[in-house]
């Protein structure tokens, strides 16, 4: 084997993998959008439970935001646009952002 070769795959080899960056997806407190519908988009969206959903509307209520999950770029992306879309063919105003974490 060359020593060009040798250097190469042993380059190659030593190469580290980052960790991907991770987001947080946020939902923004409004002054329209009913409660119920939030717990609608927390259990239908983001997997969670009738009681987790109730606690993290309230508190978007009460603190004007929550963070709802974190996520990879690609993941955060989509619920983000998700969530979005959906409310907006509801007639809500709920907004979702994406924040790096």
């Amino acid at each position: 084997m060359s020593k060009d070769l040798v250097k190469s795959r042993k380059k190659h080899l030593s190469t580290k993998l980052k960790k991907p960056l991770f987001y947080n997806v946020i939902l923004l407190n409004d002054d329209f959008t009913t409660m119920e519908f939030v717990v609608k988009v927390l259990i239908m969206f983001f997997k969670m439970s009738k009681s987790k959903s109730t606690t993290v509307m309230l508190k978007i209520h009460n603190e004007g935001s929550a963070i709802c999950g974190t996520y990879t770029l690609d993941i955060a992306q989509t619920l983000t646009n998700q969530v979005n879309n959906y409310s907006r063919s509801n007639g809500f105003p709920l907004q979702s952002i994406m924040r790096i974490k």
